[in-house]
């Protein structure tokens, strides 16, 4: 796979999961109106505990069995580019270096470099958080000078891989580094949700640094 074809695999992939997603909740919701709560769990859990379900109540097997076989479908054909997007990122230099970061796979780097395209465009590495809407926004009137949000502008599938890598980081990943020690340091003081916010930043500063030096990860850099 050219890298060119990498965007529309993505997309490609992007809009199945989001059908998943949707074919999940509506699984949920009718569950739910049958007085079942089925809980948290990921789509193959799910599955499973839908299944449990109607081992239970094989009359709504009429009901659930062809939104079981849709889940099915789109989870094979995810899995299929995830395959696909694996074996570029494996033969991709730039890719295998930003893999080196904690919590970053292969979808969130090659989303990264499908994103950025060209990282000259950026004189500074700390430009990046801006143009991917992960920098706060700033009100001034006045008197009145405060912070607000992030932004969210720029490209949404990269800001949701780069906050789930932080989640990733701060919350599954138990190898030490500086940017763990930073982000849960944060994460006590303003809490969790705005630390993985701060911590998709630094990830995506770090990013381009590794993009344009020809660097690695190193676990004791700087975080902050």
């Amino acid at each position: 796979m050219r890298r060119a074809e990498n965007p529309f695999v993505l997309a490609a992939r992007s809009k199945l999961v989001d059908l998943r997603r949707d074919i999940d909740n509506q699984m949920r919701g009718l569950c739910k109106g049958l007085g079942i709560v089925l809980g948290k769990a990921g789509s193959t859990n799910l599955a499973r505990k839908v299944n449990a379900v109607l081992a239970e109540a094989p009359d709504l097997q009429d009901i659930f069995a062809p939104l079981l076989l849709a889940q099915s479908c789109l989870t094979e054909q995810i899995e299929k580019f995830d395959r696909q997007l694996l074996a570029v990122a494996k033969g991709d230099q730039t890719v295998r270096r930003m893999m080196t970061v904690p919590g970053i796979g292969p979808l969130t780097a090659l989303s990264f470099v499908v994103t950025i395209d060209n990282p000259a465009r950026f004189r500074h590495s700390t430009d990046v958080g801006a143009y991917l809407g992960l920098t706060p926004r700033r009100y001034q009137s006045g008197e009145i000078d405060r912070t607000g949000r992030i932004s969210k502008r720029g490209n949404h599938q990269v800001r949701t891989y780069l906050f789930e890598a932080a989640n990733v980081l701060l919350t599954v990943v138990r190898r030490g580094s500086a940017l763990k020690r930073w982000g849960c340091k944060l994460a006590k003081r303003i809490g969790a949700k705005k630390a993985k916010v701060a911590v998709a930043r630094k990830m995506a500063v770090i990013l381009h640094a590794i993009w344009t030096d020809g660097t690695e990860f190193q676990a004791e850099m700087r975080a902050a």
